[in-house]
């Protein structure tokens, strides 16, 4: 089953009526998300009416997307609701891939001029809406989507820049391994994720993960003697990554 696309207001509030309807991760204050990723985040997941942002680096897409996946893939699994607001390149089947239940995900690729009321509308029904940020985007509706995720106990995940967020998360490095000298396959992928945000969050943190790897993401450890020691995942067999999954 392909992820619901959502064009108009009717189909939105169609869509946000199930949503908000009791799920089996309905009543825990925090959703979970890959334990490669628990080390990032303030509460080891995704907590209720919380910011989370996807920094978008430069250039745009270098790994923000399998980030995105990875964050959503846990929380999916476990039953929530998930919207991706404006990302048209977002493709159902690298999500499906990932391990996001797609009868419980909504497509808006192109909210148009009433962006802050498309999301705001999501944010009413769904457990976690990721939305890219519209480059013109007020301080003031920043700030006032995310008062309203507070409220409703949505994760709100910002894709760009977003001020004020609680965590920001981005992918700061990245090397695709897999090409030899004129032949090969893409594999995977080495990245490095950084965390920063206020509170709980305010002592950066970075980590090296396969993005996507076996079961999404495997830590990397770092060299002995390089800082803190990174949680290592048992070696598994590789798989193909598919090009929509790389951006």
């Amino acid at each position: 089953m392909a992820g619901r696309m959502v064009v108009g207001s009717a189909a939105l509030a169609e869509l946000v009526r199930p949503a908000s309807a009791p799920d089996p991760a309905g009543g825990h204050r925090v959703l979970p998300v890959r334990a490669e990723l628990t080390g990032l985040l303030p509460n080891r997941g995704l907590r209720r009416g919380s910011t989370v942002a996807i920094g978008a680096g430069q250039p745009r897409h270098s790994g923000a997307t399998s980030l995105i996946l990875a964050l959503l893939a846990e929380a999916s699994r476990a039953g929530s609701w998930c919207a991706v607001v404006g990302v048209p390149t977002f493709g159902a089947g690298a999500a499906a891939e990932a391990g996001i239940a797609l009868d419980r995900l909504a497509l808006v690729p192109h909210p148009g001029p009433e962006w802050p009321t498309v999301v705001a509308a999501l944010i009413d029904g769904v457990d976690v809406v990721v939305t890219a940020v519209p480059t013109t985007v007020a301080a003031s509706v920043a700030t006032r989507l995310a008062a309203r995720a507070r409220q409703r106990g949505s994760v709100l995940v910002p894709y760009g820049r977003w001020d004020g967020a609680d965590v920001t998360l981005q992918v700061v490095r990245g090397v695709w391994q897999g090409l030899g000298p004129g032949r090969g396959r893409l594999r995977r992928r080495e990245v490095t994720v950084s965390a920063r945000g206020r509170g709980a969050a305010a002592r950066p943190k970075e980590i090296k993960v396969w993005l996507p790897g076996d079961e999404l993401t495997r830590v990397i450890p770092r060299a002995s003697g390089a800082g803190v020691p990174s949680v290592t995942a048992p070696a598994r067999r590789l798989r193909v990554v598919a090009p929509a999954v790389g951006r």
